[in-house]
């Protein structure tokens, strides 16, 4: 109980910095496609190139962003698979991103910070990046297949800096290079501004909190899939691990585990308003699913980790 408590104290800034975009969104009309374009562009990327750059790397470290990022995409296909069966409304290429990621950064790392401490923390950050590496590839892919030709989708995948800021951090670091000192308070603000931008832009998505289910369909799929096929997978490849490949150890598996049961990531909004493919349902259910993980983070690590 006091563990749950603890928790539920470290997120609720989360939802009074959500509740903050809605009132800028509704009576000071912010920009949701504006703050969507600084924070795919400038912002995320630099947290990426500056996570990336602090980590330390080894090849089993180096493999994690890829197991995660390939556990996303399977989520993604096969739930973009039963989206166009069910789905009419044109909402159909949000769900891989609902689903696939996760909101691992704005909401995540506070919670992995609680769990794990410094030491497990940058163990998450690293996992973390294959969600941010499927966001800027191919979730963003598949959400601009909705309205673009493959051509156009695979241009605008192309443009997006975030892969290539991974790539080149991973570069610098193994070749010993590490941010300089004159520029680490920077990118420390920008980490901040990544948490408190990337939350204000799902309430600037709601207009009335009337109707935020949107199409129930939607909302439904998107539950199901990002909060039991995504945790279902993470337990069966603990399960697997521990039992028969003896890869990593408890930390990865409690890890990958944390990534499955967050709620919808804040980039879904980002990414679906950049599109215009649906923002106001992405944003409705994200928010949604952020309202339910308040209760479903700690009756799930109190059943797992326990």
């Amino acid at each position: 109980m006091s563990a749950a408590l603890a928790l539920f104290v470290k997120l609720l800034p989360l939802y009074i910095t959500v509740a903050l975009g809605w009132i800028a969104g509704r009576y000071l009309e912010a920009s949701g496609k504006h703050i969507a374009g600084i924070m795919l562009y400038i912002v995320t990327p630099s947290v990426v190139f500056s996570g990336v750059m602090a980590a330390p790397l080894s090849l089993e470290v180096i493999m994690l962003p890829g197991l995660v990022f390939a556990f996303c995409t399977l989520m993604a296909l096969v739930h973009m698979a039963l989206a166009r069966r069910w789905l009419s409304d044109g909402s159909a290429s949000i769900i891989p991103l609902s689903v696939g990621t996760g909101n691992t950064g704005y909401f995540g790392i506070p919670v992995a910070l609680l769990l794990f401490g410094q030491e497990g923390l940058a163990l998450y950050i690293v996992c973390m990046l294959g969600t941010t590496l499927f966001e800027n590839s191919v979730g963003f892919y598949l959400a601009a297949r909705g309205k673009y030709s493959i051509g156009d989708a695979l241009a605008r995948v192309a443009k997006l800096p975030s892969v290539y800021a991974f790539l080149v951090a991973v570069v610098l670091n193994l070749a010993g290079f590490s941010i300089p000192e004159v520029f680490v308070p920077l990118f420390d603000n920008l980490k901040g501004a990544y948490s408190i931008l990337g939350m204000m832009i799902i309430g600037m998505g709601i207009l009335s909190f009337r109707g935020l289910a949107g199409n129930p369909s939607f909302t439904a799929l998107a539950f199901f899939g990002k909060f039991v096929s995504w945790p279902l997978l993470a337990m069966a490849f603990w399960w697997l691990d521990a039992n028969w490949f003896g890869v990593y150890d408890l930390a990865v598996h409690q890890a990958i585990f944390l990534i499955s049961i967050t709620p919808i990531a804040a980039n879904t909004v980002v990414i679906a308003t950049l599109l215009d493919a649906s923002p106001r349902q992405a944003a409705g259910t994200t928010l949604l699913s952020t309202l339910f993980a308040l209760a479903f983070i700690p009756v799930m690590i109190a059943w797992v980790f326990g």
